[in-house]
């Protein structure tokens, strides 16, 4: 496994082929860092569907409100929700979204980030100051590369668990 730096701003999200190593970046964006950490212990990221996945461009996940394989889970509002907890304000860098990159997903409001969250399949350079950058794939991302295609998928991915490394 890659070498983890700093447990406590790591996560470790499995997916159906292997784990994926994600490095938070708290110094460039302190409050998208706390919510993942606040939602992954929670359990809330768990058995969550991958609902939005553009080949080329990136993989989305996170309504933890309706995107939840094992609790309710319907396809067709996937994506629509996010947790109980208030939006997260914009947090834009000089980080760019390069291949791997984790960007907070959110409506047209630069300040309504919740708990989805998409990884970047390649360098989309456009996104660069539009969305906050909060983490990097520090290894895994042949498993993200692997994620079914589909806006949604017909028989969509999902995060199995997601972990502090902290605590794992």
């Amino acid at each position: 496994m890659a070498e983890i730096k700093d447990p406590e701003n790591t996560i470790l999200m499995e997916l159906k082929n292997g784990t994926v190593v994600i490095e938070l970046l708290p110094d460039v964006a302190p409050k998208h860092v706390e919510r993942m950490k606040e939602l992954a212990r929670s359990g809330q990221y768990d058995n969550v569907a991958f609902h939005r996945v553009i080949d080329g461009f990136m993989a989305q996940t996170g309504d933890v409100q309706h995107g939840d394989m094992e609790d309710g889970f319907n396809l067709s509002r996937a994506g629509t929700g996010g947790s109980d907890l208030p939006d997260v304000p914009a947090e834009f860098s000089k980080i760019p979204h390069a291949r791997g990159s984790l960007g907070a997903a959110r409506s047209m409001n630069p300040n309504s980030a919740n708990s989805q969250f998409f990884i970047n399949f390649k360098d989309n350079d456009f996104l660069n100051g539009q969305y906050t950058v909060y983490g990097q794939v520090i290894e895994g991302m042949e498993h993200v590369d692997a994620i079914t295609r589909g806006e949604p998928p017909a028989n969509p991915d999902r995060m199995i668990s997601v972990k502090v490394a902290a605590d794992a």
